[in-house]
């Protein structure tokens, strides 16, 4: 509200409406006082009035000047001012859309430029052909990025229904049927214009590593069957070969740091660079015929025999790696048995502490002696078609007992600390470590996944080792008996391999994390092999580019996103005015016509 005074002599007191304006006059002392008050709701403000009526006729035009001495103003001359925001609005309108685009635009190239022009997926088969089965792998990584990474995925597994290739010795022709049966499956997932194109890898583990040991001329009968059936199938056959146990331990080292993400990662602007400060895993895995240790240690080995030099990104990694013949899960336990059976009185019935009190089970002296890995304690009368009858006690200090025979560890006592077991150098562990195929299997069984102290290790696998036959279908989460029967074996077969073998303590047991996947990508050697075959880990990270630079990426997100929010503050502004000024011109055309 603004008011103005003007004191006049000899005025009288009145008052009147004059054009929307409140005028009040008052006698005072003698002395007249003119009170002229605008309301904050007139829109008189920034108008050129029309006549003012007439207070008193004889100082009607004093009154006029003296009132509008300061409010008086000149005829709006806007045809220029609409010219003018009629072209700040327009330029303004588009330098917005124009940011807004440059923003859209840059963003999606940053992100989909690749994925337009990629021309499809590209897939690979591993057949990770173990001691005990066979697994079929099916991988899958866009077409444009073979040589880039972070983008190879498991699509589809399948498990090939019976024993491993390495039980096929004596009747190789035999393999096809199982085998035909799980890639029919993948004939479904892979689009069939790609099938002549799929790279297909067979890879053998310890179970023909220790048949070619005994037969080689059985090993390469059954490698030949199954080359045969692949040369009749679609897809582009790349051989079938037997891995060393070295290859295999790295090839799994490889693997489970690959889907965790430590030799790159993607970083906000999707550029894959190599983590900052980050340490590789090491890597647990327990075969049916082999297990093995791989990892980076803090020191250079001084057995070089025991250390691979892996090149990957632009990074050397020392790894240390080592498998142990005959000491997976399923040769561990026969070499149990076969002890069992060696120390008995009776050769045909025989205690079993490590089985489930009041199981009992058959075995055949082939099950137990057909192996490398128990030959040498094979009895003088032996008879591949005898049978054995075991029965379980469900002991675990006695179970216990017997699988620390299993192991030499008075092989190091003259080799200090740097020792594992049989005499096999080994360095200090370091850093975390990821257990994975049998390892998670048994923890899984006593109802442990991820990190655990290992004092709850010791707890679940003695209260495990106690239970009745009867009670473990309801302990399980997945009950077989050939497996069910062996876990409590399994369970203090790991404890002294990882313990008393590779000297995890109290302290270094949570660092082990028991895991079997990560996403939907199985951790195991496979995915390595592949990777390895296929050359898509290349030495060197220069080809791992995207369209625009990221810090420049950055710099043109900010500047057109600040432009954009410039140019719609300063429209909406002008779009205030422009209807304060509608609203003005409105009431002056009303005023006027009054």
């Amino acid at each position: 509200m603004w008011t103005w005074l003007w004191r006049r002599k000899g005025y009288h007191h009145g008052q009147e409406n004059i054009c929307g304006l409140y005028v009040s006059s008052h006698h005072w002392w003698g002395k007249s006082t003119l009170t002229v008050t605008v309301s904050a709701h007139s829109t008189f403000i920034g108008m050129c009035p029309p006549r003012i009526p007439v207070l008193r006729p004889t100082r009607s035009v004093t009154l006029w000047k003296k009132m509008f001495t300061v409010l008086s103003c000149q005829p709006c001359q806007q045809t220029g001012f609409k010219v003018l925001s009629k072209t700040s609005t327009i330029i303004t309108l588009v330098f917005l859309l124009l940011s807004i685009v440059v923003v859209v635009a840059v963003t999606l190239v940053q992100i989909n430029h690749k994925d337009i022009l990629s021309p499809g997926l590209k897939y690979g088969i591993v057949l990770d052909a173990g001691s005990s089965r066979t697994t079929v792998y099916v991988y899958q990584w866009p077409a444009e990025k073979e040589n880039d990474t972070g983008v190879v995925s498991q699509t589809f597994k399948c498990s090939v229904k019976g024993l491993g290739i390495s039980s096929y010795g004596n009747n190789p022709q035999e393999i096809v049927k199982p085998i035909d049966d799980c890639m029919n499956k993948v004939k479904e997932k892979i689009p069939s214009h790609l099938h002549k194109n799929t790279p297909t890898y067979l890879g053998a583990t310890a179970g023909m590593r220790l048949l070619r040991l005994q037969n080689e001329t059985a090993a390469n009968e059954v490698l030949g069957s199954i080359q045969n059936y692949f040369r009749s199938q679609p897809f582009e056959f790349r051989g079938a070969q037997i891995i060393t146990g070295q290859e295999e331990g790295v090839y799994g080292w490889i693997t489970a740091n690959y889907l965790m993400g430590n030799f790159l990662e993607k970083t906000l602007w999707r550029r894959w660079v190599h983590p900052h400060g980050a340490e590789t895993m090491g890597a647990l895995d327990l075969g049916g015929a082999s297990t093995q240790l791989s990892f980076v240690p803090e020191e250079c080995m001084q057995n070089s025999n025991s250390t691979l030099q892996v090149q990957l990104y632009g990074y050397e990694y020392s790894v240390y790696t080592h498998s142990f013949q005959c000491y997976g899960r399923d040769e561990a336990e026969k070499r149990l048995l076969a002890s069992l059976v060696q120390n008995s009185r009776d050769k045909t019935k025989v205690d079993n502490p490590c089985y489930p009190q009041n199981y009992e089970t058959v075995l055949t002296m082939k099950s137990l002696y057909g192996s490398l890995c128990t030959e040498s304690l094979r009895p003088t009368n032996y008879n591949p078609g005898q049978l054995i009858n075991f029965k379980g006690t469900g002991d675990p200090a006695l179970c216990r007992e017997k699988v620390s025979l299993l192991f030499n560890f008075t092989a190091c006592n003259d080799k200090g600390e740097d020792c594992s077991f049989n005499g096999v150098y080994q360095p200090k562990l370091k850093g975390k470590f990821v257990a994975f195929s049998g390892f998670y299997y048994t923890a899984n069984a006593l109802n442990l996944t991820g990190c655990f102290p290992l004092a709850d290790f010791n707890s679940s696998m003695w209260f495990f080792c106690s239970q009745n036959w009867n009670q473990l279908p309801f302990m399980l989460p997945k009950f077989d008996e050939a497996y069910a029967r062996s876990y409590c074996f399994s369970a203090n077969y790991l404890y002294y391999l990882l313990v008393h073998g590779y000297k995890f303590n109290t302290e270094t047991w949570p660092q082990i994390h028991f895991q079997k996947e990560v996403g939907n990508s199985s951790i195991a050697w496979s995915l390595g092999y592949m990777l390895n075959l296929t050359n898509m880990i290349p030495a060197e990270s220069h080809l791992i580019q995207l369209p625009v630079n990221p810090f420049l990426f950055a710099g043109l997100l900010f500047f057109f996103t600040a432009v954009a929010l410039l140019c719609l503050i300063f429209v909406v502004y002008l779009c205030v005015v422009s209807c304060m000024r509608k609203n003005i011109n409105h009431m002056d055309h009303v005023l006027a016509t009054e």
